[in-house]
C-alpha cells in the first residue's frame, strides 16, 4: 500500500510509528497496562502478532511479550540509530515497524518483545458457551 494509503486509513500516531518507525512515548500506550485475554493483532493488515498469554509487565513502559504467536509472523532486522544498535521488529506480512527485541526478558525464551500500542489492535478471546 502507498503511504499516502496508510495515511487515509491509521491515525497520525499509527502512522508515525507503523510507517516512519516511531515510538509512542512509555506508559502512554493502549495497550500497556491492558490484561484482558486475547490476541494482539497489526493494526495494519490484522496479522495475529501476539498472545495475551505472552504478555507480561516489564516496567519498560511499553507492551512487553517473551515470544509471538508464531516466529514466522515477525521479521527482524538491524537499526543502529538513536546512537544504538538495536534489533527492530515488524510484521512479516506487511512491514509495519512493531518495535525492538531485547535479550532481557522472562523464561522460557528469555526475551523482551518490546512493542508500540500504536501498531497493535486487540481481539478479545470468545468466551466459551454451554
Amino acid at each position: 500500500m502507498e503511504n499516502q494509503n496508510w495515511k487515509e486509513v491509521l491515525t497520525p500516531l499509527q502512522y508515525q510509528v507503523t510507517r516512519e518507525k516511531g515510538t509512542e512515548r512509555p506508559f502512554t500506550g493502549e495497550y500497556y497496562a491492558h490484561k484482558e485475554k486475547g490476541t494482539y493483532l497489526c493494526v495494519c493488515c490484522g496479522e495475529a502478532l501476539f498472545s495475551s498469554d505472552s504478555k507480561y509487565d516489564s516496567g519498560s513502559g511499553w507492551p512487553s511479550y517473551y515470544e509471538p504467536v508464531r516466529k514466522e509472523v515477525i521479521a527482524t532486522e538491524t537499526d543502529k540509530t538513536h546512537g544504538m544498535v538495536r534489533t527492530e521488529i515488524m510484521c512479516q506480512n506487511c512491514g509495519a515497524h512493531l518495535g525492538h527485541v531485547f535479550p532481557d526478558g522472562p523464561k522460557p525464551t528469555g526475551l523482551r518483545y518490546c512493542v508500540n500500542s500504536a501498531s497493535l489492535k486487540f481481539q478479545k478471546k470468545e468466551t466459551e458457551t454451554k
